[in-house]
């Protein structure tokens, strides 16, 4: 299983934001939803041994943690709105807490914040990836990229504090190039590098 977390620092934790205007009023969640179908799409189908974290935290009630499982989830299309409109689903969900609530199909929904998913990775004896372009070269890595976790930031990337914590709990930074690339990029790069491992094409 690989997982992906995705911070969007200011994605609305509410379910009124229009699906026209996700870029404005939603806090840009139209980056969020590009990652998910990084995340998850192939070409006629979906990968079903990863996870991704939306972690929302924009107006009004952060921190809200979404998770999205590919081994279960439904109603998912290859567009911004569909992936948007699950989002939106899963926020408009009344007394959200720190116990996971189902949404839809493979989409639960939760109060935690940064520090709670690192822990609990963490725990699981799990290796945590932060991907940045100064990061070591994830060809040269020959060891956890199979079951990590990979932290990505959006058009923001990540703050000085979130930064001190991921690096704190983390196998450190890695890249998947020499230039800055947009999140939902890096994600194709990094299923790409985990395919052909798999497949025999890269040896490690």
């Amino acid at each position: 299983m690989q997982d992906f977390i995705i911070i969007g620092h200011k994605a609305v934790t509410t379910g009124g934001f229009s699906l026209n205007d996700m870029p404005g009023s939603a806090g840009r969640m139209d980056i969020l939803c590009r990652c998910i179908n990084s995340v998850f799409f192939l070409s006629h189908d979906l990968r079903r041994d990863v996870q991704a974290h939306l972690l929302l935290l924009g107006e009004p009630n952060p921190p809200r943690v979404i998770r999205f499982n590919g081994e279960k989830l439904r109603y998912l299309n290859p567009d911004e709105r569909s992936a948007g409109a699950l989002i939106k689903k899963a926020l408009e969900i009344d007394d959200i807490s720190s116990i996971e609530t189902r949404s839809t199909p493979g989409v639960w929904i939760r109060e935690a914040d940064l520090s709670t998913l690192l822990s609990e990775f963490s725990s699981d004896g799990r290796k945590i990836f932060y991907l940045r372009e100064d990061g070591e070269d994830i060809r040269s890595i020959s060891e956890g990229l199979k079951d990590g976790v990979f932290i990505l930031g959006d058009h923001l990337g990540l703050t000085e504090d979130e930064e001190k914590l991921v690096l704190g709990m983390s196998a450190g930074t890695i890249s998947v190039g020499p230039l800055s690339l947009h999140a939902d990029h890096c994600i194709i790069l990094i299923h790409n590098e985990l395919d052909r491992v798999a497949f025999g094409q890269i040896q490690r």
